[in-house]
Protein backbone atom coordinates (compact mmCIF):
# COMPACT_ATOMS: atom_id res chain seq x y z
CA UNK A 1 0.00 0.00 0.00
CA UNK A 2 1.34 3.41 -0.94
CA UNK A 3 1.55 6.18 1.58
CA UNK A 4 3.49 7.45 4.58
CA UNK A 5 2.72 8.23 8.20
CA UNK A 6 4.55 11.20 9.73
CA UNK A 7 5.36 10.93 13.42
CA UNK A 8 6.24 14.08 15.35
CA UNK A 9 8.37 13.32 18.41
CA UNK A 10 8.25 16.41 20.63
CA UNK A 11 11.01 15.70 23.11
CA UNK A 12 12.43 17.72 25.97
CA UNK A 13 15.22 19.32 23.96
CA UNK A 14 14.09 19.06 20.35
CA UNK A 15 11.58 17.98 17.70
CA UNK A 16 12.05 15.02 15.38
CA UNK A 17 9.65 14.56 12.46
CA UNK A 18 9.88 11.14 10.84
CA UNK A 19 8.22 9.49 7.83
CA UNK A 20 7.37 5.78 8.06
CA UNK A 21 6.27 3.71 5.05
CA UNK A 22 3.74 0.88 4.93
CA UNK A 23 6.46 -1.70 5.55
CA UNK A 24 7.21 0.02 8.87
CA UNK A 25 10.51 1.45 7.65
CA UNK A 26 11.79 4.95 8.41
CA UNK A 27 12.38 6.66 5.07
CA UNK A 28 13.12 10.25 6.11
CA UNK A 29 13.48 12.44 9.18
CA UNK A 30 14.38 15.95 10.30
CA UNK A 31 15.47 17.14 13.74
CA UNK A 32 15.91 20.53 15.39
CA UNK A 33 16.50 21.64 18.96
CA UNK A 34 14.77 24.42 20.86
CA UNK A 35 15.79 26.67 23.76
CA UNK A 36 15.85 25.63 27.41
CA UNK A 37 15.05 28.36 29.95
CA UNK A 38 16.08 28.30 33.63
CA UNK A 39 14.55 31.43 35.25
CA UNK A 40 15.52 30.34 38.78
CA UNK A 41 17.30 27.35 40.33
CA UNK A 42 15.04 24.34 39.94
CA UNK A 43 12.80 26.04 37.36
CA UNK A 44 12.72 24.79 33.76
CA UNK A 45 10.65 26.37 31.00
CA UNK A 46 10.09 26.17 27.23
CA UNK A 47 8.63 28.68 24.82
CA UNK A 48 5.59 26.88 23.43
CA UNK A 49 5.51 29.11 20.36
CA UNK A 50 9.15 28.21 19.66
CA UNK A 51 8.23 24.52 19.95
CA UNK A 52 5.53 25.11 17.34
CA UNK A 53 7.88 27.01 15.03
CA UNK A 54 10.54 24.30 15.35
CA UNK A 55 7.89 21.68 14.56
CA UNK A 56 6.99 23.60 11.40
CA UNK A 57 10.69 23.82 10.49
CA UNK A 58 11.18 20.05 10.78
CA UNK A 59 8.07 19.42 8.67
CA UNK A 60 9.37 21.87 6.06
CA UNK A 61 12.69 20.03 6.00
CA UNK A 62 10.94 16.66 5.80
CA UNK A 63 8.44 17.54 3.04
CA UNK A 64 10.87 17.60 0.06
CA UNK A 65 12.11 14.11 1.04
CA UNK A 66 8.66 12.51 0.79
CA UNK A 67 7.94 10.42 -2.30
CA UNK A 68 4.47 9.20 -1.29
CA UNK A 69 1.38 10.95 0.10
CA UNK A 70 1.05 11.45 3.86
CA UNK A 71 -1.98 9.49 5.09
CA UNK A 72 -1.80 10.39 8.79
CA UNK A 73 0.14 12.26 11.45
CA UNK A 74 0.93 10.90 14.91
CA UNK A 75 2.44 12.71 17.87
CA UNK A 76 4.48 11.61 20.86
CA UNK A 77 5.69 14.02 23.47
CA UNK A 78 7.55 14.85 26.65
CA UNK A 79 4.98 14.13 29.31
CA UNK A 80 3.74 16.35 32.17
CA UNK A 81 4.96 19.61 30.58
CA UNK A 82 2.04 22.08 30.48
CA UNK A 83 1.09 24.89 28.11
CA UNK A 84 -1.58 27.54 28.70
CA UNK A 85 -2.86 29.70 25.84
CA UNK A 86 -5.67 31.97 24.66
CA UNK A 87 -8.14 30.43 22.21
CA UNK A 88 -8.83 33.76 20.48
CA UNK A 89 -5.22 34.72 19.80
CA UNK A 90 -3.90 31.11 19.73
CA UNK A 91 -0.86 32.42 21.62
CA UNK A 92 0.70 31.11 24.84
CA UNK A 93 -0.03 33.07 28.01
CA UNK A 94 3.12 31.90 29.81
CA UNK A 95 6.18 29.82 29.07
CA UNK A 96 5.47 26.09 29.26
CA UNK A 97 6.51 24.60 32.61
CA UNK A 98 8.60 21.49 31.95
CA UNK A 99 8.29 18.10 33.63
CA UNK A 100 11.73 18.61 35.20
CA UNK A 101 10.60 21.79 36.99
CA UNK A 102 10.64 21.67 40.83
CA UNK A 103 8.99 25.00 41.71
CA UNK A 104 5.93 23.33 43.26
CA UNK A 105 7.84 21.09 45.69
CA UNK A 106 6.58 22.99 48.74
CA UNK A 107 3.00 22.87 47.45
CA UNK A 108 3.27 19.09 47.07
CA UNK A 109 4.49 18.85 50.67
CA UNK A 110 1.62 21.04 51.87
CA UNK A 111 -0.96 18.88 50.10
CA UNK A 112 0.59 15.71 51.49
CA UNK A 113 0.69 17.15 55.02
CA UNK A 114 -2.98 18.10 54.65
CA UNK A 115 -3.81 14.42 54.10
CA UNK A 116 -4.52 14.41 50.35
CA UNK A 117 -1.87 11.88 49.27
CA UNK A 118 -3.94 8.72 49.74
CA UNK A 119 -6.86 10.10 47.73
CA UNK A 120 -4.57 11.32 44.96
CA UNK A 121 -2.79 7.95 44.75
CA UNK A 122 -6.06 6.03 44.75
CA UNK A 123 -7.61 8.15 41.98
CA UNK A 124 -4.61 8.85 39.75
CA UNK A 125 -2.04 6.11 40.37
CA UNK A 126 0.53 8.89 40.88
CA UNK A 127 2.17 10.62 43.84
CA UNK A 128 2.24 14.24 44.93
CA UNK A 129 5.37 15.41 43.17
CA UNK A 130 6.29 18.53 41.12
CA UNK A 131 7.00 16.15 38.23
CA UNK A 132 3.29 16.00 37.36
CA UNK A 133 1.10 18.63 35.71
CA UNK A 134 -1.55 19.46 38.29
CA UNK A 135 0.56 21.53 40.67
CA UNK A 136 2.18 23.32 37.72
CA UNK A 137 -1.27 24.48 36.58
CA UNK A 138 -2.16 25.60 40.09
CA UNK A 139 1.04 27.66 40.17
CA UNK A 140 0.30 29.23 36.76
CA UNK A 141 -3.18 30.35 37.80
CA UNK A 142 -2.42 31.29 41.40
CA UNK A 143 1.17 32.56 41.27
CA UNK A 144 2.07 32.88 37.60
CA UNK A 145 -0.36 35.66 36.75
CA UNK A 146 -2.21 33.69 34.08
CA UNK A 147 -5.83 34.90 33.79
CA UNK A 148 -8.69 32.41 33.72
CA UNK A 149 -11.28 33.45 31.14
CA UNK A 150 -13.72 31.67 28.86
CA UNK A 151 -10.92 31.58 26.26
CA UNK A 152 -8.19 30.11 28.46
CA UNK A 153 -7.00 26.68 27.34
CA UNK A 154 -4.43 24.29 28.77
CA UNK A 155 -2.82 21.08 27.67
CA UNK A 156 0.29 18.99 27.54
CA UNK A 157 2.57 19.28 24.52
CA UNK A 158 0.62 16.89 22.27
CA UNK A 159 -2.54 18.91 22.98
CA UNK A 160 -0.78 22.12 22.01
CA UNK A 161 0.60 20.66 18.77
CA UNK A 162 -2.72 19.10 17.75
CA UNK A 163 -4.39 22.46 18.38
CA UNK A 164 -1.86 24.28 16.20
CA UNK A 165 -1.75 21.63 13.47
CA UNK A 166 -5.54 21.72 13.22
CA UNK A 167 -5.62 25.50 12.89
CA UNK A 168 -7.16 25.95 16.34
CA UNK A 169 -9.98 23.47 15.75
CA UNK A 170 -9.12 20.56 18.07
CA UNK A 171 -8.48 20.95 21.82
CA UNK A 172 -7.97 17.30 22.79
CA UNK A 173 -5.76 14.97 24.77
CA UNK A 174 -5.65 11.20 25.18
CA UNK A 175 -5.41 8.98 28.27
CA UNK A 176 -1.68 8.20 28.34
CA UNK A 177 -0.95 11.91 28.72
CA UNK A 178 -4.07 12.80 30.73
CA UNK A 179 -3.16 10.14 33.29
CA UNK A 180 0.06 12.06 34.08
CA UNK A 181 -1.67 15.29 35.09
CA UNK A 182 -2.92 14.46 38.64
CA UNK A 183 -6.35 15.53 37.36
CA UNK A 184 -7.40 12.25 35.70
CA UNK A 185 -9.35 9.46 37.41
CA UNK A 186 -8.06 6.08 36.23
CA UNK A 187 -11.41 4.41 36.97
CA UNK A 188 -13.73 6.86 35.21
CA UNK A 189 -11.19 7.58 32.44
CA UNK A 190 -12.00 11.28 32.66
CA UNK A 191 -10.90 14.41 34.46
CA UNK A 192 -12.17 14.50 38.04
CA UNK A 193 -14.09 17.44 39.46
CA UNK A 194 -12.70 16.68 42.92
CA UNK A 195 -9.11 16.64 41.71
CA UNK A 196 -9.58 19.80 39.67
CA UNK A 197 -11.01 21.49 42.76
CA UNK A 198 -8.04 20.34 44.85
CA UNK A 199 -5.54 21.76 42.36
CA UNK A 200 -7.70 24.83 41.59
CA UNK A 201 -7.93 24.08 37.87
CA UNK A 202 -11.24 25.14 36.25
CA UNK A 203 -12.59 22.22 34.22
CA UNK A 204 -13.56 24.40 31.26
CA UNK A 205 -9.88 25.05 30.45
CA UNK A 206 -9.13 21.33 30.01
CA UNK A 207 -9.07 19.48 26.68
CA UNK A 208 -11.55 16.83 25.59
CA UNK A 209 -10.29 13.27 26.16
CA UNK A 210 -10.26 11.04 23.09
CA UNK A 211 -8.74 7.62 22.37
CA UNK A 212 -5.00 7.36 21.70
CA UNK A 213 -5.75 6.12 18.19
CA UNK A 214 -8.50 7.89 16.27
CA UNK A 215 -8.98 10.89 14.02
CA UNK A 216 -8.71 14.00 16.21
CA UNK A 217 -8.83 16.56 13.39
CA UNK A 218 -7.18 17.31 10.05
CA UNK A 219 -4.34 19.69 9.35
CA UNK A 220 -5.15 23.27 8.58
CA UNK A 221 -3.94 25.32 5.64
CA UNK A 222 -0.34 26.37 4.94
CA UNK A 223 1.38 23.38 6.52
CA UNK A 224 4.53 22.10 4.78
CA UNK A 225 3.18 18.55 4.47
CA UNK A 226 -0.22 19.70 3.20
CA UNK A 227 -3.74 20.52 4.39
CA UNK A 228 -6.51 18.07 5.25
CA UNK A 229 -4.18 15.33 6.56
CA UNK A 230 -5.70 13.33 9.44
CA UNK A 231 -4.11 13.85 12.86
CA UNK A 232 -4.91 10.43 14.22
CA UNK A 233 -2.66 9.18 17.00
CA UNK A 234 -0.90 10.40 20.14
CA UNK A 235 0.76 9.04 23.25
CA UNK A 236 3.24 10.14 25.88
CA UNK A 237 6.79 9.22 24.97
CA UNK A 238 7.23 6.24 27.30
CA UNK A 239 3.86 4.72 26.45
CA UNK A 240 4.55 5.28 22.76
CA UNK A 241 7.81 3.35 23.19
CA UNK A 242 5.88 0.50 24.84
CA UNK A 243 3.54 0.43 21.83
CA UNK A 244 6.44 0.76 19.39
CA UNK A 245 8.13 -2.21 21.06
CA UNK A 246 4.94 -4.20 20.33
CA UNK A 247 4.43 -4.95 24.03
CA UNK A 248 0.78 -5.82 23.53
CA UNK A 249 0.34 -8.65 26.05
CA UNK A 250 0.21 -8.43 29.84
CA UNK A 251 3.70 -9.18 31.13
CA UNK A 252 5.44 -7.58 28.16
CA UNK A 253 7.75 -4.79 29.29
CA UNK A 254 10.25 -2.36 27.89
CA UNK A 255 13.14 -0.44 29.38
CA UNK A 256 14.65 2.65 27.79
CA UNK A 257 18.23 3.00 29.03
CA UNK A 258 18.81 6.71 28.57
CA UNK A 259 20.20 9.35 30.91
CA UNK A 260 17.83 7.69 33.35
CA UNK A 261 15.66 4.69 32.63
CA UNK A 262 11.93 4.19 32.31
CA UNK A 263 10.63 0.67 32.82
CA UNK A 264 7.02 0.12 31.72
CA UNK A 265 5.07 -3.13 31.95
CA UNK A 266 1.79 -3.85 30.21
CA UNK A 267 -0.58 -5.08 32.94
CA UNK A 268 -3.66 -5.39 30.75
CA UNK A 269 -7.17 -4.04 31.21
CA UNK A 270 -7.29 -4.53 34.99
CA UNK A 271 -5.94 -1.54 36.85
CA UNK A 272 -3.51 -2.57 39.63
CA UNK A 273 -3.71 -1.10 43.12
CA UNK A 274 -1.34 1.80 43.94
CA UNK A 275 2.07 0.76 45.25
CA UNK A 276 4.88 2.64 46.93
CA UNK A 277 7.67 3.59 44.55
CA UNK A 278 5.76 2.80 41.36
CA UNK A 279 3.34 4.70 39.16
CA UNK A 280 0.24 3.47 37.36
CA UNK A 281 -0.84 5.08 34.10
CA UNK A 282 -2.88 4.37 31.01
CA UNK A 283 -0.64 2.82 28.39
CA UNK A 284 -3.04 3.53 25.51
CA UNK A 285 -6.70 3.34 24.56
CA UNK A 286 -8.00 2.04 21.24
CA UNK A 287 -11.51 2.61 19.87
CA UNK A 288 -14.03 0.08 21.11
CA UNK A 289 -11.59 -1.55 23.53
CA UNK A 290 -10.96 -1.31 27.25
CA UNK A 291 -7.94 0.84 28.11
CA UNK A 292 -4.59 -0.88 28.59
CA UNK A 293 -2.84 0.02 31.85
CA UNK A 294 0.85 0.00 32.63
CA UNK A 295 2.98 0.18 35.73
CA UNK A 296 6.05 2.39 35.52
CA UNK A 297 9.29 2.69 37.39
CA UNK A 298 11.49 5.76 36.95
CA UNK A 299 15.22 5.18 37.48
CA UNK A 300 16.96 8.52 37.84
CA UNK A 301 20.53 7.63 36.85
CA UNK A 302 21.76 5.09 34.32
CA UNK A 303 23.51 6.74 31.37
CA UNK A 304 24.17 9.77 33.57
CA UNK A 305 26.51 7.58 35.61
CA UNK A 306 28.49 6.84 32.45
CA UNK A 307 28.76 10.58 31.82
CA UNK A 308 29.98 11.01 35.40
CA UNK A 309 32.70 8.39 34.89
CA UNK A 310 33.76 10.23 31.74
CA UNK A 311 33.46 13.89 32.74
CA UNK A 312 33.68 13.77 36.53
CA UNK A 313 36.27 11.08 37.18
CA UNK A 314 38.03 10.72 33.82
CA UNK A 315 37.91 6.92 34.09
CA UNK A 316 36.83 6.66 30.44
CA UNK A 317 37.33 8.98 27.47
CA UNK A 318 34.02 8.22 25.77
CA UNK A 319 30.87 6.29 26.62
CA UNK A 320 31.71 3.44 24.25
CA UNK A 321 34.85 2.72 26.34
CA UNK A 322 32.77 1.48 29.28
CA UNK A 323 31.99 -2.05 28.09
CA UNK A 324 35.54 -2.93 26.90
CA UNK A 325 36.94 -1.64 30.21
CA UNK A 326 34.40 -3.65 32.24
CA UNK A 327 35.29 -6.82 30.31
CA UNK A 328 38.86 -6.57 31.61
CA UNK A 329 37.68 -8.15 34.87
CA UNK A 330 35.50 -11.21 35.47
CA UNK A 331 33.68 -9.61 38.41
CA UNK A 332 33.77 -6.50 40.56
CA UNK A 333 35.40 -8.17 43.54
CA UNK A 334 32.25 -7.51 45.60
CA UNK A 335 32.31 -3.79 44.75
CA UNK A 336 28.91 -2.13 44.25
CA UNK A 337 28.09 1.33 42.94
CA UNK A 338 24.77 2.88 43.95
CA UNK A 339 24.12 5.72 41.48
CA UNK A 340 21.98 7.88 43.79
CA UNK A 341 23.58 11.02 42.36
CA UNK A 342 20.22 12.81 42.39
CA UNK A 343 18.45 10.59 44.91
CA UNK A 344 16.93 7.20 44.15
CA UNK A 345 13.83 6.70 42.05
CA UNK A 346 11.65 3.61 41.81
CA UNK A 347 11.07 1.55 43.80
CA UNK A 348 12.92 3.34 46.61
CA UNK A 349 11.79 6.91 45.83
CA UNK A 350 14.21 8.52 48.28
CA UNK A 351 15.32 12.05 47.30
CA UNK A 352 17.74 12.10 50.24
CA UNK A 353 19.73 9.06 49.04
CA UNK A 354 23.22 9.81 47.74
CA UNK A 355 25.67 7.90 45.58
CA UNK A 356 27.94 5.31 47.14
CA UNK A 357 30.71 2.93 46.15
CA UNK A 358 31.07 0.14 48.70
CA UNK A 359 33.42 -2.82 48.97
CA UNK A 360 36.57 -1.04 47.80
CA UNK A 361 39.92 -2.74 48.43
CA UNK A 362 43.50 -2.16 47.32
CA UNK A 363 42.77 -4.51 44.44
CA UNK A 364 39.93 -2.37 43.06
CA UNK A 365 40.79 -0.67 39.78
CA UNK A 366 39.16 1.08 36.86
CA UNK A 367 37.71 -2.16 35.35
CA UNK A 368 35.94 -3.07 38.60
CA UNK A 369 34.42 0.41 38.91
CA UNK A 370 33.28 0.29 35.27
CA UNK A 371 31.69 -3.12 35.77
CA UNK A 372 29.98 -1.96 38.96
CA UNK A 373 28.40 0.94 37.03
CA UNK A 374 26.99 -1.50 34.48
CA UNK A 375 25.75 -3.82 37.20
CA UNK A 376 23.96 -0.90 38.85
CA UNK A 377 21.83 -0.44 35.72
CA UNK A 378 20.95 -4.12 35.84
CA UNK A 379 20.10 -4.26 39.54
CA UNK A 380 18.00 -1.08 39.51
CA UNK A 381 15.94 -2.52 36.65
CA UNK A 382 15.44 -5.77 38.55
CA UNK A 383 14.32 -3.86 41.66
CA UNK A 384 11.64 -2.12 39.58
CA UNK A 385 10.50 -5.29 37.81
CA UNK A 386 10.30 -7.24 41.07
CA UNK A 387 8.10 -4.51 42.56
CA UNK A 388 5.89 -4.44 39.44
CA UNK A 389 5.33 -8.17 39.55
CA UNK A 390 4.50 -8.06 43.24
CA UNK A 391 1.85 -5.34 43.00
CA UNK A 392 0.24 -6.27 39.69
CA UNK A 393 0.25 -10.04 39.99
CA UNK A 394 1.52 -10.07 36.41
CA UNK A 395 4.68 -12.03 35.68
CA UNK A 396 7.29 -10.55 33.38
CA UNK A 397 7.33 -12.47 30.10
CA UNK A 398 10.20 -10.66 28.39
CA UNK A 399 11.96 -7.32 28.41
CA UNK A 400 12.45 -5.33 25.23
CA UNK A 401 15.10 -2.64 25.40
CA UNK A 402 16.22 0.53 23.67
CA UNK A 403 18.28 3.62 24.47
CA UNK A 404 22.01 4.27 24.30
CA UNK A 405 23.17 1.80 26.97
CA UNK A 406 21.28 -1.04 25.28
CA UNK A 407 24.18 -1.22 22.82
CA UNK A 408 26.19 -3.02 25.55
CA UNK A 409 25.88 -6.77 25.08
CA UNK A 410 27.52 -7.36 28.46
CA UNK A 411 24.88 -5.31 30.24
CA UNK A 412 21.97 -6.99 28.46
CA UNK A 413 23.27 -10.47 29.23
CA UNK A 414 23.59 -9.49 32.89
CA UNK A 415 20.03 -8.12 32.70
CA UNK A 416 18.66 -11.38 31.33
CA UNK A 417 20.50 -13.34 34.03
CA UNK A 418 19.16 -11.15 36.84
CA UNK A 419 15.57 -11.11 35.58
CA UNK A 420 15.51 -14.74 34.53
CA UNK A 421 13.75 -13.88 31.25
CA UNK A 422 14.66 -13.22 27.64
CA UNK A 423 15.89 -9.69 26.86
CA UNK A 424 15.35 -8.48 23.30
CA UNK A 425 17.00 -5.59 21.47
CA UNK A 426 15.34 -4.42 18.23
CA UNK A 427 17.06 -3.33 15.04
CA UNK A 428 15.10 -0.06 15.01
CA UNK A 429 15.79 1.90 18.19
CA UNK A 430 13.31 4.66 17.30
CA UNK A 431 10.58 2.94 19.28
CA UNK A 432 8.88 6.13 20.47
CA UNK A 433 8.51 7.36 16.90
CA UNK A 434 7.21 3.98 15.76
CA UNK A 435 4.61 3.90 18.51
CA UNK A 436 3.22 7.28 17.50
CA UNK A 437 3.25 6.30 13.83
CA UNK A 438 1.40 3.03 14.40
CA UNK A 439 -1.26 4.63 16.61
CA UNK A 440 -2.00 7.12 13.82
CA UNK A 441 -1.81 4.60 10.98
CA UNK A 442 -4.08 2.09 12.72
CA UNK A 443 -6.75 4.78 13.11
CA UNK A 444 -6.77 5.38 9.38
CA UNK A 445 -6.77 1.73 8.34
CA UNK A 446 -3.25 2.04 6.98
CA UNK A 447 -2.15 -0.74 9.35
CA UNK A 448 -3.80 -3.08 11.81
CA UNK A 449 -2.23 -3.73 15.20
CA UNK A 450 -0.50 -6.87 13.95
CA UNK A 451 1.55 -4.69 11.59
CA UNK A 452 3.37 -3.22 14.59
CA UNK A 453 4.41 -6.71 15.66
CA UNK A 454 5.44 -7.63 12.13
CA UNK A 455 7.51 -4.45 11.71
CA UNK A 456 9.36 -5.08 14.99
CA UNK A 457 12.64 -6.77 14.01
CA UNK A 458 14.98 -8.50 16.44
CA UNK A 459 18.63 -7.46 16.48
CA UNK A 460 19.71 -9.83 19.25
CA UNK A 461 18.14 -11.82 22.07
CA UNK A 462 19.87 -12.47 25.39
CA UNK A 463 18.85 -15.69 27.16
CA UNK A 464 19.05 -16.03 30.93
CA UNK A 465 21.80 -18.35 32.15
CA UNK A 466 20.21 -20.82 34.57
CA UNK A 467 23.58 -21.35 36.26
CA UNK A 468 23.89 -17.75 37.46
CA UNK A 469 23.23 -17.18 41.17
CA UNK A 470 20.64 -14.40 40.97
CA UNK A 471 19.82 -14.25 44.66
CA UNK A 472 23.17 -13.78 46.39
CA UNK A 473 24.50 -11.05 44.12
CA UNK A 474 21.25 -9.10 44.18
CA UNK A 475 21.03 -9.37 47.96
CA UNK A 476 24.50 -7.81 48.22
CA UNK A 477 23.37 -4.99 45.90
CA UNK A 478 20.40 -4.31 48.17
CA UNK A 479 22.74 -4.12 51.16
CA UNK A 480 24.70 -1.45 49.30
CA UNK A 481 21.48 0.46 48.55
CA UNK A 482 20.61 0.51 52.25
CA UNK A 483 23.86 2.34 52.95
CA UNK A 484 22.92 5.12 50.50
CA UNK A 485 19.40 5.82 51.80
CA UNK A 486 18.40 8.80 53.94
CA UNK A 487 21.86 10.37 53.61
CA UNK A 488 21.34 14.03 52.70
CA UNK A 489 20.31 16.27 55.57
CA UNK A 490 19.46 19.34 53.46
Amino acid sequence: MAGLVVAIDAGTTGIRSTAVNHAGQIVAFAYREFTQYFPQPGWVEHDADEIWQVTLATLAELAPQLREPVVAIGITNQRETVVVWDRKTEQPLHNAIVWQDRRTASLCSELADAGHLDMVRARTGLVLDPYFSGTKLRWLFRDGGVPVTADTAVGTIETWLIYKLSGGVAHVTEPSNASRTLLFDLDTMDFSEDLCELFEVPMHVLPQIVTSSGRFAVTGADLPVGAGIPISGAAGDQQAALFGQACFEPGDAKNTYGTGSFVLMNVGAQRPAPADGLLTSVAWSLPGEAPTYCTEGAIFVTGAAVQWLRDGLGIIDKASDLEPLARQCENTGDVFFVPALTGLGSPWWDPTARGAIVGLTRGTGRPEIARAVIEAMVHQTRDVVDAMQAISGTRLKRLRVDGGASAMDLMLQMQADQLGVRVERPVNQQTTVMGAAFLAGIAEGFWDISAASTAWELDRAFIADAEVDRSTHHARWQQAVQRSLDWATD
